[in-house]
């Protein structure tokens, strides 16, 4: 999968509705997404992630992507990255980042996946 010097490849679970608006809204807010953003789909694609040294079990429990370097960041730092791009939702990421807020957004967000794959049975 070749990228470009400024491409950041997401990694996000195709399967889910939810996942799929979100990539859809982030590809209409980001004006530079389709040069700069690949998006990866991990359904029934866990041995290229193991090959990325990606674990299929946390790609579907967590946002992942590669930035343009090649570091692999997951879950909030992941979304950070994303929301950076878009101007409205910059202080959201910094917002999240924050040390107080940061364990709260991580247990929301962990509660909010488990919940999802559980409906769908897929956890």
């Amino acid at each position: 999968m070749p990228e470009s010097d400024n491409k950041i490849t997401v990694y996000y679970d195709g399967a889910c509705p939810r996942c799929r608006r979100d990539r859809e809204n982030y590809e209409r807010l980001d004006p530079n997404a389709d040069d700069e953003v690949e998006w990866f789909d991990i359904t029934g694609r866990d041995e290229r992630l193991k090959a990325l040294g990606i674990d299929p079990r946390k790609a579907l429990t967590e946002l992942h992507i590669r930035t343009a370097d090649g570091r692999i960041l997951s879950e909030l730092d992941a979304y950070r990255v994303l929301m950076a791009r878009i101007p409205r939702y910059r202080w959201l990421g910094w917002f999240i980042g924050l040390p107080v807020v940061r364990p709260l957004a991580r247990y929301l967000y962990h509660w909010s996946v488990t919940r999802r794959l559980q409906r769908e049975g897929r956890l």
